[in-house]
């Protein structure tokens, strides 16, 4: 882990400009590391605060995306990064940052607004923000903030309930159920209920070396991250930028970095969205040392076509979480194939990812029918 002061002077001019910038705001956020205690107020953190009817980052809080987002019941997400001053991450190439101690990571989940405290849009997992990097709380609803924080004796994550003034979060360890109403783009209604998870359920994704069972962020990889942002002062591949102010050393050139697709852009092709996908959704727990890699089924972007892939694999186990099916992929038939049953699911012995989401991802699915019967051969 790098702990060395960064050599780069960007560092220190791009947080002074928005150390600036934040002073022209009353009542900014300043952001703080907190090596030991939880503060049971988001706002005690200072990563992010309610400043007039918008949410802002606090100074040299850095706002990212990635390429395809973890779906999450059609919910927006706000992502930031904030680390003290004097300390980077360590470029890792087909795995998460090495982020250094004082490393505050936010994931803010919201919708826009269809009026009344409980009726929201459906979103596509991206952020949606003002021309200068906020977000109009006005024209949203903010449902939580998880903060993941890097201290000496690891990773720890903490979940934040907003209120229903939207000014402030709260520290809420045993998680929450959330009864809301989706309005499609064609006015139609659904009604669910948004899962807040506790702090333990966090580690069921959080926790993607089943030997160990460390926590660790999951969504800052190279692959996710080598894409361009609408920063305020223009648009920018984010592994350049990170490395220009100062919080990323050791990464190449943003072309000579790994990159998943869009899962969305039509194009992309089909098999580099839907590996895009299952990589997103899947592989944080489908990988050789996952907690499903009992299953014996890999997800991860650079595994060949094959059993280990899932193609014409019999499942470990049987059950209704096969809903019937021989194999986990048969190539050209989805409505054969195991792994489109549980994405296309929501019950709760059945379905997959078995957390994090209580409604069916419609596009994802349709993606993922579209790949499979795109691959050739058979199970016979």
């Amino acid at each position: 882990m790098s702990l060395t002061v960064t050599m780069n002077p960007m560092r220190g001019l791009v947080l002074i400009l928005a150390g600036l910038l934040a002073a022209c705001s009353q009542n900014a956020p300043t952001p703080q590391f907190h090596a030991d205690d939880n503060p049971r107020l988001l706002s005690e953190w200072g990563q992010l605060g309610i400043v007039g009817a918008e949410l802002q980052t606090g100074a040299g809080v850095v706002t990212y995306d990635l390429n395809t987002p973890l779906f999450t019941d059609y919910a927006l997400k706000l992502r930031t990064i904030w680390m003290p001053e004097g300390v980077s991450a360590d470029y890792r190439e087909n795995d998460v940052l090495d982020f250094p101690v004082g490393t505050v990571i936010t994931k803010t989940f919201y919708y826009a607004s269809a009026g009344g405290p409980d009726r929201v849009s459906r979103g596509d997992g991206h952020a949606l923000v003002t021309s200068d990097g906020h977000l109009d709380v006005d024209a949203v609803q903010l449902i939580e903030t998880r903060i993941l924080v890097r201290r000496e004796s690891g990773w720890a994550a903490l979940p934040y309930r907003w209120n229903e003034d939207q000014t402030e979060a709260v520290l809420l360890r045993y998680g929450d159920v959330i009864p809301l109403q989706m309005i499609d783009a064609d006015g139609s209604e659904t009604g669910f209920n948004y899962v807040m998870p506790d702090v333990n359920q966090c580690a069921s994704c959080h926790a993607p070396d089943s030997n160990t069972r460390i926590l660790s962020p999951i969504g800052p990889k190279p692959r996710h991250l080598n894409r361009d942002f609408d920063y305020p002062d223009g648009t920018r591949n984010q592994l350049e930028h990170l490395t220009a102010i100062g919080y990323l050393t050791g990464a190449p050139q943003a072309d000579s970095a790994p990159r998943n697709a869009d899962w969305a852009d039509i194009n992309a092709s089909l098999e580099a969205r839907a590996r895009a996908y299952l990589d997103a959704n899947c592989s944080h727990c489908h990988s050789p040392v996952g907690p499903a890699d009992t299953s014996g089924l890999n997800l991860e972007p650079d595994i060949a076509h094959g059993p280990a892939l899932g193609i014409c694999k019999l499942p470990i186990a049987a059950g209704s979480g096969t809903g019937d099916r021989r194999h986990d992929i048969v190539p050209g038939a989805p409505d054969d194939s195991i792994l489109l049953f549980r994405l296309d699911n929501v019950q709760p012995d059945e379905m997959m990812p078995e957390v994090g989401r209580s409604t069916i991802h419609t596009e994802g699915v349709e993606l993922i029918r579209a790949w499979i019967e795109s691959l050739p051969g058979d199970c016979n």
